[in-house]
């Protein structure tokens, strides 16, 4: 199971005894815990596993920018204290900080797109960099913040195209300007926990400040632009041909749940006070999962029982860079966290699948709500 009760000193990682890489339903019950970008696809997810364990979440961040939502979809904005803000805007980020007094921040408000990024360059990094540091800002006066996990991206690395997964030390960089705006909120993240949060003057400031990096997450509910599964989604509902730009391309996909666990689980470290946990950590598929979006869409086809097709899109020579190969080491969420992938590929084609259809078949916000929380009950229980 993904979850299990457990008790407080369970989150001592020091000890081998202990169920490493889970999530322990007893360090969130009742916990307050901000959640930036919980209109968007991952961070709704994340909300609805934080409500099922139990705790006391606000929300912060734009309105969906996506029609549907996966927030709209499934009414999630009844079950939590949810603030409209933007993280540009500094003293609204402050107050909402303030008033949230929590024990625990997840931050992935951001400008996610590549392609957005060429389009809008100084609005990707004014959110992704300038409201990054907003939060740091904010996180410097809460009172109660033991923890903080600022979620980036597998794109943050200087990528070379190397057969072989990106190490947590290797060079960040960023050819497109998303990349790039994400690898300069690595670099901030890694100046304010040296100049405020220092790992070794913890019992001081009390905070541990990480850093999560994944990428190409598949799960019901995402409808944002160019993302591969979202626009197979819209054009075989439409019975319409999906054009590819990059059929070849390999990327890293796992299930929306396989890094959220990791952000919860690498919370549940700084929570104990572990101040090894204070750095960045990826999270990422077993080499076997990062396959070519070729292969990724006629596994989805079949998994969705629709009629589905696609071809290379006429214009795919002219469009803006793209990585071609881009894989992740995850070696030190496993050995530090105990974290490891808990599904198969097929298994998070099935299940998104399953939500898509549930949603095209016209079910209602509760019965949508209801399904997420099943599938996160359901997390973990098919092994690899």
């Amino acid at each position: 199971m993904a979850s299990r009760p457990c008790t407080l000193e369970d989150l001592d990682l020091s000890s081998h005894a202990t169920s490493r890489g889970s999530v322990c339903a007893a360090a969130w019950r009742g916990r307050r815990v901000l959640v930036t970008g919980d209109t968007g696809f991952k961070g709704g997810w994340l909300v609805a596993w934080l409500r099922a364990l139990g705790a006391e979440v606000t929300g912060y961040a734009l309105p969906p920018h996506t029609r549907p939502s996966f927030f709209v979809a499934t009414g999630l904005g009844r079950q939590y204290q949810h603030v409209d803000g933007d993280v540009r805007d500094a003293s609204a980020v402050t107050n909402a900080m303030e008033k949230a007094d929590p024990q625990v921040v997840f931050h992935l408000a951001a400008q996610p797109l590549v392609r957005e990024s060429y389009v809008d360059p100084i609005g990707t990094y004014a959110t992704n960099v300038m409201g990054t540091v907003h939060l740091l800002e904010a996180a410097r006066r809460a009172r109660s913040l033991r923890a903080m996990v600022v979620v980036t991206t597998d794109k943050c690395y200087e990528n070379r195209e190397w057969p072989w997964g990106y190490r947590e030390l290797d060079a960040l960089g960023g050819y497109d300007p998303y990349s790039s705006s994400k690898a300069s909120v690595e670099l901030v993240v890694q100046a304010y926990r040296q100049s405020y949060f220092s790992p070794s003057l913890n019992s001081d400031h009390g905070l541990i400040l990480s850093s999560a990096r994944a990428g190409n997450v598949i799960g019901g509910g995402d409808w944002s632009d160019d993302r591969l599964i979202p626009d197979a989604v819209r054009a075989f509902e439409s019975d319409s041909i999906l054009y590819v730009r990059s059929p070849e391309a390999l990327r890293p996909w796992q299930y929306v749940l396989e890094p959220l666990r990791g952000y919860l689980v690498l919370a549940q470290a700084g929570l104990s006070g572990d101040v090894g946990s204070a750095r960045a950590f990826n999270f990422g598929p077993v080499d076997a999962e990062t396959v070519p979006v070729a292969q990724l869409l006629d596994r989805f086809i079949a998994a969705y029982d629709r009629r589905g097709r696609w071809e290379l899109a006429p214009d795919a020579a002219s469009q803006p860079h793209e990585a071609g190969l881009l894989k992740l080491d995850c070696s030190l969420a496993r050995e530090r966290l105990g974290w490891r992938p808990l599904t198969t590929l097929g298994h998070c084609l099935r299940t998104t699948a399953t939500w898509y259809r549930a949603f095209y078949g016209d079910a209602d916000p509760d019965a949508l709500l209801k399904l997420t929380q099943a599938q996160i009950a359901e997390y973990g229980q098919e092994q690899p």
